[in-house]
C-alpha cells in the first residue's frame, strides 16, 4: 500500500472525482543547494485558493469533474529508494484508469519514477523537459540519483530522440554536448518544432520553476538568472492544447525562500492551465 494523506483544502475545485488525478510528492532527499521542496504541495495548494477558476487562456472553466486531487504521497524519511518506488506505484495505479497523472514536488528527482510509471502505459512517450539546468550529469557529488542527474537517468528509460529539453541555460559542456540535438537554450520558442515531433506520442511534460526567473520566482532551490516570464509561461501552456499529455509534473519550487509566495501561486496557475490543457475536451 502506499498511503495519501488527504489534502485540506484540496487544490482548487479539484475535490471531486475527476478526469484527471493530481497528487503531491513532498520529497526533497537530494536537493544540492537549499532544501525545503518537500513544502511546496500544501503551499501551492493553499494559493490556489487565491485564484479564480476560470482560465481566459483556454475560456474554459476548471469545473468539477476534470481534476481530482488525491492528495499527498507518504514517503518513508530518510529512504531514497524506498520513495522512489512509492512515488512510481501510487503514479501507476492512477494510470490504471488510462487519465492525465499530474505531480506536485518536490525536487526534480521525482520525475524520475513519475516518468517510469507513465512508460508502463505509453511505451512510445516523448518528454519535454523546461528548467534551467540540464540535469544530465552522470553522477553529483558521487551519486547517480539526484536533481541534477534526473534526466540522464530519464534518458537510460526513454528514447533520447524523444527527449526534448527548452529553456535550459545552465550545465557542464558535456551536458550540453550529450543533448546537442534536442537541448534548445534560453526560451520556449522551439515548441512550434518540437510539437510536430510530438504530436503522434503520448506526450510527459516535465517543468522546472526555476525555468521562470527568479526576478518572477525567487522561491526556488537553486536559482539561475535569465529565465523566461509568466506570460511566457502560459503562451507556452497554450500552445500545448492538441497534445496527448499524460503525465506531467511541477518541480523544485521551494517555499521558505518564496517571498510573499508569489512562487507558489504562480506554481498554482500553471498547475490548472496544464490541466485544462491535458483535458482535451473543446475550448468554448
Amino acid at each position: 500500500m502506499t498511503g495519501l494523506v488527504r489534502p485540506s483544502p484540496s487544490f482548487l475545485n479539484c475535490d471531486k472525482p475527476g478526469t484527471a488525478a493530481l497528487f503531491g510528492v513532498p520529497f526533497d532527499s537530494t536537493v544540492s543547494f537549499r532544501p525545503g521542496t518537500r513544502l511546496a504541495p500544501s503551499k501551492v495548494r493553499e494559493l490556489s485558493r487565491s485564484l479564480e477558476i476560470y482560465s481566459p487562456y483556454f475560456r474554459r472553466e476548471l469545473a468539477e469533474g476534470l481534476c481530482e486531487d488525491v492528495g499527498d504521497l507518504v514517503l518513508p524519511g530518510g529512504n531514497l529508494q524506498g520513495s522512489l518506488e512509492r512515488i512510481k506505484s501510487e503514479a501507476r495505479r492512477l494510470h490504471a484508469r488510462h487519465r492525465p497523472v499530474l505531480a506536485i514536488g518536490g525536487e526534480h528527482l521525482v520525475s524520475l519514477p513519475l516518468i517510469q510509471a507513465a512508460l508502463e502505459y505509453y511505451p512510445d512517450l516523448a518528454v519535454i523537459h523546461i528548467d534551467a539546468h540540464a540535469d544530465l550529469r552522470d553522477e553529483y557529488d558521487g551519486e547517480k540519483l539526484s536533481h541534477a542527474t534526473v534526466m540522464r537517468r530519464v534518458a537510460e528509460h526513454v528514447n533520447p530522440a524523444r527527449i526534448y529539453q527548452l529553456c535550459i541555460r545552465s550545465g557542464t559542456l558535456e551536458e550540453f554536448s550529450l543533448a546537442e540535438t534536442n537541448l534548445y537554450t534560453f526560451s520556449l520558442d522551439a515548441l512550434s518544432k518540437v510539437y510536430s515531433q510530438v504530436k503522434a506520442h503520448p506526450v510527459y511534460l516535465t517543468f522546472d520553476i526555476d525555468a521562470v526567473d527568479p526576478g518572477y520566482a525567487p522561491g526556488t532551490g537553486t536559482p539561475e538568472p535569465g529565465g523566461v516570464t509568466p506570460v511566457q509561461v502560459f503562451s507556452f501552456i497554450q500552445a500545448l492544447f492538441g497534445l496527448n499529455i499524460v503525465g506531467f509534473d511541477l518541480v523544485e519550487i521551494c517555499p521558505p525562500f518564496d517571498h510573499s509566495d508569489i512562487t507558489s501561486v504562480l506554481g498554482a496557475k500553471i498547475i490548472r492551465e496544464v490541466i485544462l490543457a491535458s483535458v482535451q475536451t473543446k475550448k468554448g
